[in-house]
Parts: C-alpha cells; sequence; structure tokens
C-alpha cells in the first residue's frame, strides 16, 4: 500500500495560503475519486477541494482554522499499490506531481526546469501521461475541465488527439512574483481609554497583506480624465425597459465600461500586461475583471473572460451572473483567476473618483466615478451654447515600471472617447 500527501491548492495567481474551514472527512475514513475531503477559504474565493484518489485518509494534518501555505502537505491517503521492490519504504506520491516519478526523472537527466502548479493529477491521469510520453510542461497546459481546473481523463485523452493532428497548444509562461524591498515594521498603536478594538476578519487581512504588496512591488501613478456620457445615459434611459423585457437581465452602466475598456485594451496592447522581472508578458487573452462588494463588506474580483469577444448582452448577461454569484459567495475558482486588467467602480458609492491599487500581477486598473449633470459648453451650428450634461470621471492607475505617463495618457482618454463616441442608433 502507498501514500498520497493531499496538499494545499493554488488557487489563483497571487494566492499564497489559504484558511481550512472544514474537513468533510476524518481519519479512517474510506473516499472514493472526486470526494469532497476539505473546504479552503482565501482572500479570493471558497473552494470545496476533491480527492484525486480513492482510498482512506490516514492522517489529517491540519484542523479546521489552520491557515496553510500553498503546496504543504495537509492529509494522507493510502492508496492500494504494490512497493517499489527497492526498500521496505512506501512509495509517496504529491497532488503536485504533474506526471509519473519516472517522468520527472526524465525530464531532470534531461536537465529541464520548471515551475508547477499544484493542480490534481489522478494516477490514471498520470499513468496515460507516461504511456503516451507526454512532457510535464505539457500537462501543465492542459485545460482541466474537473473541479478547479482538474485534468480529467477525457481531458488527456482530447490533447492525445489534438497532438496527433500536429496542433500542440502553446506553452504558458508562469510568472513569477517580483522581488519586493524589505517591509518596514509598522509603528506601536496604543488604544487609549473608550477606544474599541476591532479584530481584522481573516478575508481583511489578506486584502490588506495583497493591496501593502501591490504597493510595494509597482510605483503607482495615477491619470484623471472626464467623459461626457450623456448619449449613454439618454440610451440606456430609453433602452432598459425593454432590454430587460427582451433578455431577462438588468443594464447597468457597467458593462458599457467594460466593452469601453476591452476596446481599448486590444488598441492598447502593454497596457493588458504583466511584469516577470525584466521581463513584459503581454497577454493573448483579454480578461477583465469587476470588483464586487460582497455583503460583508469585502470585495471579490469576478473575471469576464475574453471580454473584447462580447457584445453588450453579453457583457451584461455575464456580469449580472458573476456579480450575484460574488455576492452569495459561490465564484469558483476558475471565475477569479486569469484576470489581465480591472475596473472598480467608486460611482456604485456616489463617489466622483478614486486611486485605486492596481491587482497584482496586472499593470492597470480604471476606477469609474459618479455620473452627475453638469452645465458644459458644447459646439453647435450657431455657436457655443451652454447645456447640461452627463459626465464622470476615469481614473486610471498604473505600473510606472511598464507605463509612462504618454501611454496612461493615451489609454485613458481613448476609453472616454470610446464612451463618448457611443452609437445612439444601437438596437438592443
Amino acid at each position: 500500500m502507498s501514500k498520497f500527501e493531499i496538499v494545499m491548492p493554488k488557487l489563483g495567481e497571487s494566492i499564497q495560503e489559504g484558511t481550512i474551514t472544514k474537513w468533510f472527512v476524518k481519519e479512517g475514513d474510506t473516499i472514493e475519486e472526486d470526494d469532497m475531503l476539505f473546504e479552503v477559504a482565501t482572500d479570493k474565493v471558497d473552494s470545496e477541494i476533491p480527492s484525486p484518489v480513492e482510498g482512506v485518509v490516514s492522517k489529517i494534518l491540519h484542523k479546521e482554522g489552520s491557515l496553510v501555505p500553498v503546496g504543504e502537505v495537509v492529509a494522507v491517503v493510502s492508496i492500494e499499490g504494490e512497493d517499489d521492490g527497492e526498500s521496505g519504504e512506501e512509495e509517496k506520491q504529491t497532488q503536485s506531481d504533474a506526471a509519473s516519478l519516472d517522468i520527472e526523472n526524465e525530464e531532470e537527466k534531461q536537465g529541464v526546469s520548471r515551475e508547477m502548479s499544484n493542480r490534481f493529477y489522478s494516477p490514471l491521469v498520470r499513468t496515460i501521461a507516461k504511456e503516451e510520453n507526454i512532457s510535464a510542461e505539457e500537462l501543465e497546459n492542459i485545460e482541466g475541465s474537473g473541479a478547479n481546473g482538474r485534468v480529467q481523463k477525457k481531458d488527456i485523452l482530447d490533447y492525445i488527439e489534438t497532438r496527433k493532428t500536429g496542433n500542440k497548444e502553446p506553452e504558458r509562461t508562469v510568472v513569477k512574483p517580483a522581488a519586493t524591498p524589505e517591509r518596514k515594521a509598522a509603528p506601536t498603536v496604543t488604544a487609549n481609554e473608550g477606544d474599541e478594538v476591532i479584530e481584522m476578519d481573516r478575508v481583511r487581512k489578506l486584502i490588506a497583506e495583497h493591496m501593502v504588496m501591490s504597493k510595494q512591488v509597482s510605483p503607482h501613478v495615477t491619470s484623471v480624465v472626464e467623459a461626457d456620457v450623456t448619449d449613454i445615459v439618454f440610451w440606456r434611459k430609453k433602452n432598459k425597459d425593454a432590454f430587460i423585457k427582451k433578455y431577462g437581465d438588468k443594464i447597468t452602466f457597467m458593462p458599457f465600461f467594460i466593452e469601453a475598456t476591452a476596446a481599448a485594451l486590444a488598441e492598447f496592447p502593454l497596457v493588458n500586461s504583466s511584469v516577470d522581472g525584466d521581463k513584459i508578458i503581454l497577454r493573448k487573452n483579454i480578461n477583465v475583471g469587476v470588483a464586487v462588494a460582497k455583503p460583508d463588506g469585502n470585495l471579490i474580483v469576478p473575471v469576464i473572460k475574453n471580454a473584447e469577444q462580447r457584445n453588450l448582452v453579453g457583457l451584461t448577461k455575464e456580469m449580472n451572473r458573476l456579480a450575484d454569484l460574488a455576492r452569495g459567495n459561490k465564484l469558483s475558482a476558475d471565475e477569479i483567476q486569469g484576470g489581465t486588467f480591472t475596473i472598480t467602480n467608486f460611482g456604485s458609492f456616489r463617489n466622483i473618483i478614486g486611486t485605486p491599487i492596481i491587482n497584482q500581477p496586472q499593470v492597470g486598473i480604471l476606477a469609474t466615478g459618479n455620473i452627475e449633470k453638469k452645465p458644459a459648453v458644447i459646439e453647435t451650428p450657431t455657436g457655443d451654447a451652454i447645456a447640461i450634461r452627463h459626465k464622470m470621471f476615469l481614473s486610471l492607475s498604473y505600473d510606472h515600471r511598464v507605463i509612462d505617463g504618454a501611454l496612461g495618457g493615451a489609454f485613458l482618454r481613448r476609453i472616454a472617447d470610446i464612451l463618448e463616441d457611443f452609437d445612439t442608433t444601437r438596437s438592443i
């Protein structure tokens, strides 16, 4: 009988640890493949983690409430198997194995260096990978359809069929966290008589750490423009009832902002990037994350994948779907991963402007302010005139390591221009 180590999975690009909030099994329980083992919570999402193997839970190493680093063993499962024949010690395998030990050893002989994620690979998947001579890098690049992106039998068989036709999937680049300066200790603060001391909850602590890290990693610069969105306001007012009747979804202003931002990102690919040391990774996909306030006051950022490929209806439906899941704390790990740019809406709280902190490892974040009626000078065929217009501020925080003022200003101005040039003849 061999041992299989269950490790804390990586549930997002910037997530380095998770809290075990609940165990669904106890030591001695017999489990099947895909049975839920435990629930893990991060500052991004709460997820139930399935077992990649069947066997008996022989040991649980961390109790409920434990904060565990990504990659650390949390439990051990005994599975049926033969000894390696070389010693009396039992063979140990981990979820972070990207293939069988034979594949790993072969790659080490060839001097292959690789950054591995903590994905689940069942013994069946590893066996197929070994038999088909699939390297660890190839296995890492296969898109999984199982829970938390796990590669299932169908996924690897589909990949093998695709590979036979010569359409091999491109390799992914793993973004390494940028080196950060040594963090200075915060000053000691004393509570005075009558002060109330409130303990930060787990999510707030993680958000605080992430924000401090972002400010340490990226030199933030913020640019601001004012956009005239009168045409959008009137179009939405005219069509919102018909939109709900036709599509069953309420249309807010956010889909307009996402549409304009995605179009601008397609024109300014450097803003849709990440920094890896002294390298810039230009992202192929435009995945726009939108900050959503949860009932507990914390924020989460669901991601609309391939936003530039969706029309206004598609963006509205996806935004509403993700927002509903976020408020109900039901987002999956996949729905908060892979963002390449973020939008946060200060206007939700009737704030006119904000200077948001970049969501690492992205290089920019857009803040949308409150839409207000203002007197403005407009040009008419008979000369300038003062009219009431609907205006808002857009502010862009960007990473000055990659984006200079000229690029940041041009990108932000382009978003404003797209909003101002909205086609009022567009049908729903």
